[in-house]
């Protein structure tokens, strides 16, 4: 039996294999993936430092392991365009600084202007920072941050409903003009296109001069397989459209799906020189990087010549103007360098099967000053440089180039064709808060599209994290705590409506003055203890409560009083100050306040306002000794008390004197002066505030006028605790 089973079983080791293998090529597949992502990561360190040619080495290494690095050069196109611009040295610097001004001119000429397209602001969409767009920059995602401010653009797009029926109210023939853009674009996505050129061919006849419509028609020629048609109408708007980065975009899409890639990659490239954050231009360039780096380009790079001579378009000749013919020792170096990239595809492979020197290749790639194809990097440049001559556009035709005519000045002046509003149609009251039923006082614009003022916004959103119309739900919002001015309705308030607006603001100054008086309603937070220069800090959730520390913090005050209550006035006579050192809003809208007692006051009148008191108060100040001998005893009895006090706060368990420590700080210093500021020496205040004493006997100190008396029953607390066992 035994010798059976010696004969028909296998050796181990050849068993071996066979069960292993499937974790063996996880291992081997995870070390590839691995050693992708620390070559892409050293690509964008070189593409950070601005090193073109060794970042592109490396890219195309990381290109060799895997598909997974396609979608991962941004860094390399950021790179990229920074070494066009410093190509085309201050005059580049100086178009991209007059295209801003000229940004920020147009929208300040005609509010009713879209900042990424300069359009009408058609279907306008409110983002987080103020500004307003039309929908359709930002649903073809056109933009990534805003034009005027550089914060990011919202995801979500939600029209803004009071804006969006102002401008249909007053501009109704844009508006639907407008409209009818959203509908061609509409017809065109569901791939309609005979139905779209008919609704195009309507746009242009009703306004030849409209470079929107000439687009779309163009886009609509594209998808047509009309490339002719298409390029004929974004020619005829190049040289009048010279701000405006789409032209290029859809110029290059059409010379893309013409198999230009050569000219196509030019014209997207100016499309980033006019806006450098044009997502879909960026997105388009790293698709052709890719497929200019990837190992399909090396095989072409090999039968080059070969291939040139077959195809006269297409990928091969995009490669064939990538890598030009070279003379004779070119060839030898370019002999050499080939030579150099198999050696290194062979390492690669080496990677992929799992060879015994997987770890070392990795580190000696992670290592490498410069990793790939030699040459690939320089003939790129190369093949680029064409467009570093100056702002020109490929012609239609073929590949000549010619000037765009016009500067970025001109354009804008061309672009900004001032809109006003028929006084007739401005009516106060389309401009009314539905919250407070008054004209909008720094109108702000929520996520969903509503309108309010910012203060009422902020009243409601301290009760519910809700749309106060719509009830959508404005927590991310709230959670920001970005409530924008919205720019366009503020503007034109300010426009239209100047002596309502006055009013509106003189109002606004007079609440203001009247919340910032620290003597007659002074807002009180009815809660607990507090002492001069005593720490006290506050968990803030009450709506009323978040409303007050808001209007203190917006009024620059930055004090309220604390009391504590009291069942028959509400709350006690006596109270303190305090100053607010800061506010830790968190994301649900409730605050934690760190502030620190201020002066002591004494409570003359008694009110309410929106929910939380307010009282008239007066200031307490210690009375001061004037007798030498006396303030000699006096300054004797402080120094007793604070001795006593030393003692009693050293024999305390370490748990108790931790708990004081983190609380209230450590014990203030032997003061020099004991009667140099209003409320004494602090560490009267400090001692009242640790002690364990009953409130209202804390009140009765707070509210003393003698230093001498508040000494003394600080002393005789001192002396009561010292005598009892230290529980």
């Amino acid at each position: 039996m035994s010798a059976l089973n010696s004969d028909t079983e296998e050796p181990f080791e050849d068993r071996a294999p066979f069960f292993v293998a499937p974790a063996r090529a996880e291992r081997d597949e995870g070390a590839l993936a691995e050693h992708q992502e620390l070559v892409l990561r050293r690509a964008d360190a070189l593409a950070a430092q601005n090193r073109l040619k060794e970042a592109l080495d490396v890219a195309s290494v990381a290109l060799r392991c895997g598909s997974a690095a396609r979608g991962r050069l941004g860094a390399l196109v950021d790179c990229l365009l920074r070494n066009l611009r410093e190509s085309r040295g201050e005059a580049e610097r100086e178009r991209s600084s007059r295209r801003a001004c000229c940004c920020s001119a147009v929208t300040a000429a005609d509010p009713f202007s879209c900042p990424g397209c300069r359009g009408f602001l058609g279907a306008p969409v409110t983002a987080p920072c103020g500004h307003s767009y039309c929908r359709r920059c930002l649903e073809r995602e056109r933009l990534s941050r805003c034009r005027l401010c550089g914060d990011a653009l919202p995801a979500e797009l939600r029209t803004a409903v009071l804006l969006g029926g102002l401008l249909r109210k007053w501009f109704p023939e844009e508006a639907e003009r407008a409209r009818r853009v959203a509908e061609l674009e509409q017809v065109c996505a569901r791939r309609d296109f005979e139905q779209a050129l008919r609704l195009a061919h309507e746009l242009v006849q009703s306004d030849p001069g409209d470079a929107l419509a000439r687009v779309c028609r163009a886009e609509v020629y594209a998808g047509l397989k009309q490339y002719s048609s298409a390029l004929a109408d974004l020619d005829g708007l190049c040289p009048k459209s010279t701000g405006w980065p789409e032209v290029c975009f859809r110029k290059a899409k059409v010379l893309q799906e013409m198999g230009q890639v050569d000219e196509s990659l030019q014209v997207f490239l100016r499309c980033l020189a006019l806006d450098d954050d044009f997502a879909p231009a960026k997105k388009e360039v790293e698709k052709i990087l890719c497929d200019l780096l990837s190992p399909a380009s090396d095989s072409v790079k090999v039968g080059l010549r070969e291939a040139a001579c077959r195809s006269s378009s297409g990928r091969c000749s995009a490669l064939s103007s990538l890598f030009p013919r070279s003379s004779p020792k070119d060839e030898q170096d370019g002999g050499r360098s080939e030579s150099l990239e198999r050696s290194r595809l062979s390492r690669t492979q080496s990677l992929r099967s799992g060879g015994p020197g997987t770890e070392e290749g990795l580190k000696r790639v992670c290592s490498a000053p410069q990793l790939g194809g030699q040459d690939k990097g320089t003939l790129l440049k190369r093949k680029l440089s064409a467009s570093e001559v100056g702002p020109s556009l490929v012609h239609s035709g073929g590949n000549k180039h010619k000037k765009q005519g016009g500067t970025p000045d001109e354009s804008c002046k061309q672009a900004v064709a001032c809109r006003t509003v028929p006084a007739d149609l401005v009516e106060a009251t389309d401009f009314e808060c539905s919250l407070c039923m008054r004209l909008f006082f720094e109108p702000v614009t929520t996520p969903c599209g509503h309108t309010f003022c910012r203060s009422c916004l902020e009243r409601c959103l301290d009760h519910t994290p809700q749309c106060p119309l719509c009830k959508k739900s404005l927590k991310q919002y709230l959670a920001s705590r970005r409530y924008k001015v919205t720019q366009v309705l503020d503007e034109v308030i300010k426009r239209y409506l100047p002596t309502e607006h006055l009013e509106r603001e003189s109002a606004h100054v007079e609440e203001t003055k009247e919340l910032s008086d620290l003597t007659r309603n002074v807002p009180i937070f009815v809660c607990t203890m507090a002492y001069p220069t005593v720490p006290c800090p506050l968990h803030v959730f009450e709506p009323r409560y978040r409303l007050m520390i808001r209007r203190c913090m917006e009024t620059g005050t930055r004090q309220f009083g604390m009391c504590i209550s009291d069942s028959q006035k509400g709350f006690v006579d006596y109270g303190c100050m305090l100053q607010i050192r800061s506010v830790h809003f968190l994301p649900d809208g409730r605050s934690v306040v760190d502030t620190v007692g201020g002066q002591r006051f004494r409570v003359l009148s008694r009110g309410m306002r929106d929910g939380y008191c307010i009282a008239d108060i007066e200031y307490l100040e210690d009375v001061k000794v004037r007798d030498s001998r006396e303030l000699a005893r006096l300054q004797e009895l402080h120094d007793q008390v604070y001795d006593q006090a030393r003692t009693w706060f050293q024999n305390l368990k370490s748990r108790f004197c931790g708990q004081i420590l983190q609380h209230f700080g450590p014990m203030p210093e032997r003061e020099a002066d004991i009667q140099a500021t209003p409320n004494g020496p602090a560490c009267c205040w400090w001692l009242l505030a640790v002690l364990p004493v009953d409130p209202r006997y804390q009140l009765s100190v707070l509210s003393l006028l003698s230093l001498r008396e508040r000494l003394l029953k600080i002393q005789h607390i001192l002396t009561y605790l010292q005598s009892v066992p230290n529980d």
